[in-house]
């Protein structure tokens, strides 16, 4: 699947959940234990943000702290709808996927960039359906682009922190279940816990 293509799909899907959240469900638990929906809808609005400038060669340093807090407002639908056409937009310009692109880590290739914003994208959207009681299946080409991406990330992405434990699921779990429990998620998980 053609990368870009992938991530705007990514962002698609997130955005139409975050389109059915009813407004009793902002304070609602998530699979991430420290995050309400309302927190998890604002990381995902900060990771944006951040897109824009960090896509267009900013460094860290230039952007500081300038989204830091609450980014979602009185109207977080709109916030949300607003945060992913500017990162789309950002990521699909002309030349954006030959850059580098300055993360915590170090100076990273843009592509793989994108491809970490595409599993966020992802793996939250899994955590806000469940937290929401909506349609749990992902798009099966993203879960597979993910699955593919994956393997080679995850100890560092647990070793820095960003996952929980890998979950243990059955042999013949689909893959999205694999994928979902990879990113340390009980896919069965329920807010009724």
């Amino acid at each position: 699947m053609e990368l870009i293509a992938a991530y705007r799909r990514a962002l698609s899907g997130f955005g139409d959940l975050v389109a059915q959240v009813r407004p009793d469900q902002w304070a609602a638990p998530t699979p991430c234990e420290a995050w309400t929906v309302r927190q998890l809808v604002n990381h995902i609005v900060y990771e944006d943000r951040w897109t824009v400038p960090l896509i267009n060669g900013a460094s860290l340093g230039s952007v500081g702290n300038r989204f830091e807090g609450d980014l979602l407002g009185d109207d977080p639908v709109a916030a949300t709808r607003d945060a992913l056409a500017e990162a789309a937009a950002a990521v699909s310009a002309p030349g954006a996927l030959s850059r580098t692109v300055e993360l915590s880590f170090g100076m990273t290739p843009a592509p793989e960039y994108v491809r970490q914003l595409l599993a966020d994208h992802l793996v939250h959207g899994w955590d806000l359906a469940s937290a929401i009681d909506a349609d749990r299946d992902l798009d099966d080409g993203l879960v597979d682009e993910v699955a593919v991406w994956f393997p080679a990330n995850e100890e560092g992405y647990r070793a820095g922190g960003a996952i929980a434990a890998r979950v243990e699921v059955p042999a013949d779990a689909r893959t999205q279940d694999r994928l979902i429990a990879a990113f340390g998620r009980d896919p069965r998980w329920t807010g009724a816990a």
